[in-house]
C-alpha cells in the first residue's frame, strides 16, 4: 500500500540554503519529524531529488525550490541503500531490507517490488545502473551481481567472483556495466550475455575499490576508500592513472563524472567534495561546515552535482553554472 508523507508547513528561514561556499554550493535540513538515514540520492525528471531514507525505509523526493520533503513508503522491513533514474523516468532502488529490487513510477508514485529469486541468501543490496538494452543491473555485497529484465520483470542473480564485496557499479556510454568489490579490492566489466563478471585489478594492492563511474570516452574512475586515491582505467589502452587527494587520511567514498566529463569524489577523512582536472591533474576542494557530512553518492544533471550527507541529514549542491 502506498503511503504519502509531505512535510511543506515550513517557516521561510527553513526553505532557504543554510549554507552557501563562493556562491556555488547551497545545502538544506531535511523537513522531516525523524531521522531519515538518507544514504544515496539522483536527480528526479521533476526538478526535484530523490533519496533513499534508509533508516525510515521511504523513497524520498526534496524540491529544492520550496525545501519540502516528501516521503514514500517502500515496503514492510525496506532499508533502501541506492537509487537512480531510469529510463523510464522512474526510481529505481536497491532495497536490501526487503532483498528486492524495487521500482517507483514518477509522477504516479506507484510501488512495485522486484524480490530476488526464491531461495537467494540476504544480499545487502547496494546500488544498480541500466545498460545499452536497458536492463538494471545490481550488486549485492554479500557476494552478487543481478539483473531485472525490464520488459519481464525476470530478476535473475549470480554469485559474484571471489565472494562478497560488490559495491559500486555504473554504465558506459556505449552501454557495457561495470562493478568494484570494496573487499576484494577490484573492478569489473559485466557480460551482459551470460552475466559472467571479467575482473580487471588496479594498480594499487587492497585500495578498496568503493564506487565507479564512466566518462564519456568509457573510461572507469573509481574512488579507492582504503588508499584515499582517485583512480581512472582505460579500457581500450589497458592502462591505469591514479592520483592521492589531498590532505592527511583521505578517504574517497564516492565518485561521479560529469556532464564535462570533471570527476568528483567525496572525501570522508577530509569532511570535504573534490572536483578533478584530468588536463591539469589538480583538485578544487568544497569543505563541508558541518562535522561529519559522509556523502555517500554523488549524481548530478547539466550544472548540477547533488550530494546527501549522510552524516548530517542535509542535502547540499554544488553549481558549476
Amino acid at each position: 500500500m502506498l503511503t504519502r508523507r509531505t512535510f511543506g508547513s515550513l517557516p521561510l528561514a527553513a526553505c532557504l540554503p543554510a549554507y552557501a561556499q563562493s556562491g556555488r554550493m547551497q545545502s538544506w535540513k531535511l523537513a522531516t519529524p525523524r531521522r531519515t538515514g538518507i544514504h544515496d540520492l539522483a536527480p528526479a525528471p521533476d526538478g526535484g531529488v530523490w533519496f533513499t531514507a534508509q533508516a525510515s525505509g521511504h523513497l524520498g523526493w526534496f524540491d529544492p525550490a520550496t525545501g519540502r520533503t516528501e516521503l514514500i513508503a517502500l515496503g514492510s522491513g525496506s532499508s533502501p541503500h541506492g537509487v537512480i533514474q531510469g529510463p523510464d523516468k522512474a526510481a529505481w532502488i536497491t532495497d536490501s531490507g526487503q532483498n528486492a529490487m524495487v521500482r517507483v513510477s514518477w509522477p504516479e508514485r506507484k510501488v512495485a517490488v522486484f524480490p530476488l529469486p526464491q531461495g537467494t541468501p540476504y544480499a545487502n543490496l547496494n546500488t544498480c545502473a541500466f545498460d545499452g538494452d536497458g536492463n538494471c543491473w545490481f550488486t549485492g555485497q554479500g557476494g552478487f551481481i543481478g539483473k531485472v529484465a525490464v520488459k519481464t520483470g525476470d530478476v535473475s542473480v549470480k554469485q559474484s567472483p571471489r565472494g562478497r564485496g560488490p559495491y559500486g557499479i555504473c554504465a558506459t556510454p556505449a552501454g557495457d556495466v561495470w562493478w568494484c568489490s570494496l573487499a576484494g579490492s577490484f573492478i569489473a566489466r559485466i557480460d551482459r550475455k551470460t552475466g559472467d563478471s571479467v575482473i580487471v585489478e588496479p594498480p594499487t594492492r587492497d585500495q578498496g575499490a568503493r564506487r565507479v563511474w564512466s566518462d564519456s570516452q568509457g573510461r572507469i574512475w573509481v574512488s579507492e576508500w582504503n588508499s584515499g586515491q582517485l583512480s581512472v582505467h582505460d579500457s581500450r589502452a589497458n592502462s591505469w592513472k591514479q592520483w592521492k587527494l589531498p590532505g592527511s587520511g583521505p578517504r574517497a567514498y564516492a565518485v561521479y563524472v560529469d556532464e564535462r566529463d570533471i570527476p568528483w569524489v567525496s572525501d570522508f577523512g577530509g569532511n570535504a567534495m573534490f572536483s578533478f582536472d584530468p588536463r591539469t591533474e589538480k583538485f578544487e576542494r568544497y569543505g563541508f561546515e558541518r562535522e561529519s557530512a559522509n556523502v555517500r553518492q554523488i549524481l548530478g544533471r547539466k550544472g548540477e552535482v547533488w550530494l546527501p550527507e549522510s552524516g548530517t541529514e542535509h542535502i547540499s549542491v554544488i553549481r558549476t553554472s
